[in-house]
């Protein structure tokens, strides 16, 4: 799993490749801890490379909105294949989340 965040147009971005499952999520937080932190800033979590994502993945996004929205941003996700777009509607993240 690679996660690479970069600021864009006055966004942070995250773009998240490979499998986010049980196994990668430890290097996963660590790595988008500085999304926690971008005062008033909305954030793109890009998922042109997520491949898979399990409820372990999911919480990450979950912690991510939370400190987002906790300091006036919003979370956007774009590029979402079908396969993981498929984990968030059954698990009804789909209505939690803004899609682009």
């Amino acid at each position: 799993m690679t996660t690479t965040i970069q600021e864009q147009d006055g966004n942070m971005v995250a773009y998240l490749e490979g499998s986010l499952d049980t196994s990668t999520v430890p290097e996963t937080e660590k790595a988008m801890l500085p999304l926690y932190e971008c005062e008033g800033k909305d954030v793109i979590i890009d998922c042109t490379g997520l491949t898979y994502i399990s409820s372990a993945g999911l919480r990450i996004f979950l912690n991510v909105l939370k400190n987002v929205e906790e300091k006036g941003g919003q979370v956007y996700i774009t590029n979402i294949n079908d396969a993981v777009r498929n984990v968030f509607s059954i698990t009804g993240f789909n209505n939690i989340f803004q899609f682009k």
